[in-house]
């Protein structure tokens, strides 16, 4: 078994919220990750057209809440580019805060997660500000601190329209006490830019994020060739060392899945990043078969059990109850 870089427990991330039971990115899953035992909540944060940052998966807002069905926002529907692709719907950054409130959440995957579809039409979109106030309260209430995870989502996209999200972010974390190498925050991004610039300016912790495929935004836009493959390899794995603490990856860079979605062997990627003094958070871990490999059909448990005994130092869960009580993890 190997160790996690700190020899401690890895950390149980809360995806987007307890986002297995309550519609993602709402007060509602976040407070019920940190009743299930989450170390961190994680918000994806995108700005208001007056450049507030609330808790999206996406700027896109079709999906997760219920937007098309305010009448007074027909007008606001529209195409845009995001990242390289076409997208048509509602954008966060063409309404104020004050709109966006009169909102109400959905859950994204009705179909997987029908249970959810309970809490549609119930929910806020929560802002950075009242999620951090919910964390200082429950965090009082069970006496430990709970985290925050945020992402910058499109970080070069926002700044294009001058809503760029690091300033807001790093301003707000500073009032909220949020300061120096220990604080209880990661900050995460798919891009290398906006991570690079914040390490200038923060000494909180940053989190490189790695797909299993395709490339940062901010090096198509650059037109920079490299891809994320190219930075799971020693060499770029050291020059993220230089202003991350961090590499957030997807699970199948460690664990790699055959064609027919069963578990090849691990590569060294934990091994490798902990020899850059990197720590190795996991995504995403989901109960439902659809999501899992085939060798743990059912068994959810399996699966964290695996990765917990590679040495990661946090995983990224929909279920937080099922990470954070699993034996592997100690309280």
């Amino acid at each position: 078994m190997t160790t996690t870089l700190q020899d401690a427990s890895p950390i149980i991330i809360a995806h987007r919220g307890a986002s297995g039971y309550r519609p993602e990115h709402t007060l509602a899953a976040y407070e019920l990750a940190i009743a299930l035992g989450a170390d961190y909540i994680e918000p994806d944060l995108v700005s208001t057209k007056d450049g507030i940052l609330i808790a999206r998966h996406e700027n896109e807002i079709s999906e997760t809440t219920n937007v098309a069905s305010h009448v007074e926002f027909a007008h606001l529907q529209t195409t845009k580019i995001i990242d390289g692709e076409s997208k048509t719907g509602w954008f966060t950054e063409d309404f104020t805060l004050t709109e966006l409130k009169t909102l109400r959440a959905k859950e994204r995957i009705p179909q997987l997660r029908s249970q959810n579809t309970a809490y549609d039409g119930l929910l806020e979109i929560p802002t950075l500000q009242e999620i951090i106030d919910l964390v200082k309260v429950k965090s009082g209430e069970i006496n430990r601190a709970i985290g925050i995870y945020p992402e910058t989502k499109h970080p070069t996209y926002f700044k294009s329209i001058g809503l760029a999200l690091e300033a807001p972010l790093l301003t707000t974390l500073t009032a909220n006490g949020y300061q120096g190498a220990n604080a209880p925050v990661f900050i995460q991004s798919f891009e290398m830019a906006n991570l690079q610039d914040l390490s200038t300016k923060t000494d909180l912790p940053l989190v490189q994020l790695l797909n299993n495929s395709g490339k940062p935004n901010d090096f198509v836009v650059s037109g920079c060739e490299r891809t994320y493959t190219d930075l799971v390899t020693a060499s770029g794995l050291a020059e993220i060392a230089e202003y991350a603490q961090a590499v957030g990856i997807h699970k199948n860079l460690l664990v790699p899945r055959d064609n027919n979605g069963k578990l090849r062997s691990p590569t060294s990627l934990v091994i490798d990043a902990h020899a850059a003094g990197l720590l190795v958070h996991v995504w995403t871990f989901r109960n439902e078969d659809c999501f899992l490999p085939l060798d743990f059909q059912g068994n959810p448990q399996g699966e964290y059990e695996l990765f917990f005994n590679l040495g990661v130092d946090g995983v990224f869960s929909d279920y937080p109850d099922t990470a954070a009580y699993h034996p592997t993890v100690q309280w």
